[in-house]
C-alpha cells in the first residue's frame, strides 16, 4: 500500500484562485465574473492583474450566468464564481436554459460546497449540487480533492469546450497530490491498489479514504482506493476494472447519497456488473452550523465511517458468494 504524507494544508478554493491567476497570464480569452465574493473566491490577484477581464456583478447571480453565456458568443471563456449554493440552487433555471441547453462554454466555479462551509449553516451549505448539475445534458462535473488538484482542474477546464461545473471548498485540507500533475477530465486516479474492496471517493473524502485505507490495512484488508474527481463523465472503465477485482464497493462523498457520486456508480453496477455496495454521504438531510470537523463527524463523513461501511459491505460480499 502506498503511503501518503503531506507537509502543508491549504483550502481548495485557493487552488482555484491560483489557477485563475495563471490562466489570466497565459490565456487572454479567460474572463472572471464574481457575485460580490472576490476575496472568498481568491480572485484578488486575477482582478489586480486583469482589471479589464474581471467583472463584479454584485449579488445578482442569475444575471452573472446570463452575462457569462453572452460572453461566449464573442469567443471569451467566462469563469463564474460564488458559493456553491448560489452557483446552482439560486440560478438553476439560468444555467439550464442559457448555458446547458445552448451548450455554452461557461465554467461555473463553486466554492464553499458541502458541510465544510461550517458555521454559516444550512442556508449556505449545499448537499445536492452535484445531482443538480450532473443531470443537465452536456454538463461536466468535477470535484477535486486538494489544492494542487483544484489548480490543475482549473487550468484543464479552460482548454475544454463546453459547460463545466467545478466544485471546491473552504477549509484547509492536506495537500498530497503532485504539484505538476496533469489533470484529465473523465479519467480516475488510482490512489491505492487492493483486492478486498473498492473505495470510490471524491473531494474532501479522498483524504479520509486514504486514512481509512491505512486503518483497514491494520485489519488485514486491502482497499482499492480510487479518486473519481470527475463525476461526469464518469470513468466507468476504472470502476468496472476495480469492482471485478474486489467484488464489493463503498462510495464516499461530501454530498447527499441521493443524486451524488454513489448513485452514479450504482447505475454502472446495476447495468454492467452487480455487486454489493455501501454509501458514505449525508442521508437525505440539510446541514447545520458547526465547525467543519464537527459536522463531518456528526454526519458520518470521517475515515471511521468509511471503515464501518467497508466492514459491512465485505460481510455482504461473503453472503453473496456463499
Amino acid at each position: 500500500m502506498k503511503k501518503y504524507t503531506y507537509t502543508d494544508k491549504k483550502d481548495t478554493r485557493s487552488g482555484f484562485g491560483d489557477g485563475m491567476t495563471e490562466l489570466g497570464r497565459k490565456n487572454p480569452n479567460v474572463v472572471a465574473l464574481c457575485a460580490d465574493l472576490t476575496g472568498s473566491l481568491k480572485l484578488d490577484d486575477f482582478k489586480k492583474e486583469n482589471p479589464d477581464r474581471f467583472f463584479q456583478v454584485g449579488i445578482a447571480e442569475a444575471n452573472m450566468i446570463g452575462i457569462a453565456a453572452g460572453m461566449t458568443i464573442g469567443g471569451k471563456i467566462p469563469f463564474t464564481s460564488t458559493f456553491a449554493n448560489f452557483s446552482t440552487g439560486r440560478v438553476y433555471d439560468q444555467i439550464r436554459q442559457s448555458v446547458a441547453y445552448s451548450h455554452k462554454n461557461v465554467k461555473i466555479c463553486a466554492s464553499h460546497a458541502g458541510l465544510t462551509l461550517g458555521e454559516d449553516g444550512a442556508t449556505h451549505q449545499i448537499l445536492e449540487d452535484i445531482g443538480m448539475m450532473k443531470m443537465l445534458p452536456g454538463m461536466v462535473v468535477i470535484n477535486p480533492c486538494d489544492y494542487n488538484q483544484t489548480k490543475a482542474a482549473t487550468l484543464a477546464i479552460a482548454d475544454y469546450y463546453g459547460p463545466v461545473y467545478l466544485r471546491f471548498g473552504r477549509p484547509v485540507v492536506p495537500v498530497f497530490t503532485p504539484a505538476d500533475q496533469k489533470f484529465e477530465i473523465g479519467k480516475a486516479w488510482v490512489v491505492n491498489e487492493g483486492k478486498d474492496v473498492s473505495i470510490f471517493c471524491t473531494g474532501h473524502l479522498v483524504w479520509e479514504s486514504i486514512i481509512a485505507g491505512e486503518m483497514l490495512a491494520e485489519k488485514g484488508i486491502e482497499a482499492d482506493i480510487i479518486n473519481l474527481h470527475t463525476i461526469k463523465p464518469l470513468d466507468t472503465a476504472a470502476i468496472l476494472a476495480s469492482v471485478k477485482k474486489t467484488g464489493c464497493v463503498v462510495s464516499a462523498e461530501e454530498h447527499n447519497i441521493w443524486g451524488g457520486l454513489g448513485e452514479s456508480i450504482a447505475h454502472v453496477l446495476a447495468t454492467e456488473y452487480p455487486a454489493p455496495m455501501e454509501f458514505v454521504g449525508t442521508k437525505d438531510t440539510f446541514g447545520e452550523s458547526g465547525t467543519p470537523d464537527e459536522l463531518m463527524k456528526k454526519y458520518g463523513l470521517k475515515a471511521e465511517n468509511i471503515v464501518e461501511a467497508v466492514l459491512k459491505v465485505i460481510e455482504r460480499k461473503k453472503v453473496a458468494v456463499s
